[in-house]
């Protein structure tokens, strides 16, 4: 189908449709070690089963089994499956996101989030059905992509709740806030290795650093300081639970400066030591093997 680029067993594409391409959706799969890089257009995946790693201007992602993960237009995310994976995606031309008005009232933002098994299996058929229906010559593409595209937007619907509470006089115009602050919040989610600081948000959002930080804590009930130390202790709790790495490594990896200072941040988030969270929790699993092969071969690939 050309509108499908499948990577399969360590096979590369490039599913990189110039702005303005005459086809307003491309649809990619990846599968067992492939890889994909997506161009300049909107773009949501979901993880169907195994694991993947994502990188684009937001940061570094590692995908699961139920998660979605969805980017603007700037992003090009590159996609690397493990050898068990099954990615599937969706790229969107021209304005694409925002016409979703004239189906519903909803709309496509960046972002993640996690799927029900049920939904899960209802994209993947709605998906290959619309990829399927835009093969036809006859095809009418707003007809062949409605479903898929209503089926996105329910999946996003507590993102969706949250519009009413940006700034703005016109629906139009908190949406255009919130899809920048969730550009903004994800960045802090791909970056939660290091420190962030409010100048760099604000200059991916195209706010001053004031209202950023006055309209995030207005919308998502925490400051951007605090929305991003939790993510890197959350993303440290990952590394204790799913690595061997050493404390003081996941310190570093989670943007700590010194051991002391990582041991009374977990402490106070988490109500217990990291080398005692450790031990309480699960052994490391297959699947978080498999998918630092996927990291290595990314890697390797000069990621």
């Amino acid at each position: 189908m050309e509108h499908v680029s499948w990577s399969d067993r360590g096979q590369q594409v490039q599913a990189d449709l110039a702005e303005g391409s005459e086809k307003d959706a491309q649809f990619v799969a990846i599968s067992r070690l492939g890889s994909a890089q997506l161009g300049a257009r909107f773009a949501m995946v979901l993880q169907i089963r195994g694991n993947a790693w994502v990188e684009a201007k937001e940061g570094r992602f590692r995908l699961q089994a139920g998660d979605w993960l969805a980017f603007d237009r700037e992003s090009r995310p590159l996609i690397q499956a493990d050898r068990d994976g099954l990615t599937i995606g969706l790229s969107l031309g021209g304005d694409a996101p925002r016409q979703m008005a004239r189906y519903a009232d909803a709309s496509l933002y960046a972002g993640r989030g996690r799927v029900a098994s049920r939904d899960l299996r209802t994209t993947l058929k709605l998906w290959r059905d619309a990829a399927a229906r835009l093969t036809r010559p006859e095809a009418d593409a707003t007809v062949a992509m409605r479903p898929l595209l209503l089926q996105l937007a329910s999946i996003q619907r507590d993102l969706g709740e949250r519009v009413s509470r940006c700034p703005g006089r016109s629906r139009t115009r908190k949406r255009q806030v919130f899809g920048r602050l969730q550009r903004a919040r994800l960045y802090m989610e791909g970056n939660c290795d290091r420190i962030v600081r409010i100048s760099e948000l604000a200059e991916l959002t195209s706010f001053s650093s004031w209202y950023f930080s006055k309209t995030f804590q207005s919308l998502y009930d925490e400051s951007p300081q605090a929305a991003a130390a939790r993510m890197r202790l959350e993303h440290a709790a990952r590394l204790l639970r799913e690595s061997d790495l050493m404390i003081g490594e996941v310190a570093a990896a989670s943007g700590f400066d010194n051991c002391c200072s990582f041991a009374r941040a977990f402490r106070a988030r988490f109500g217990m030591s990291a080398t005692r969270y450790r031990a309480a929790g699960p052994a490391r699993t297959h699947s978080a093997k498999s998918a630092d092969v996927a990291r290595k071969a990314m890697l390797r690939h000069g990621t």
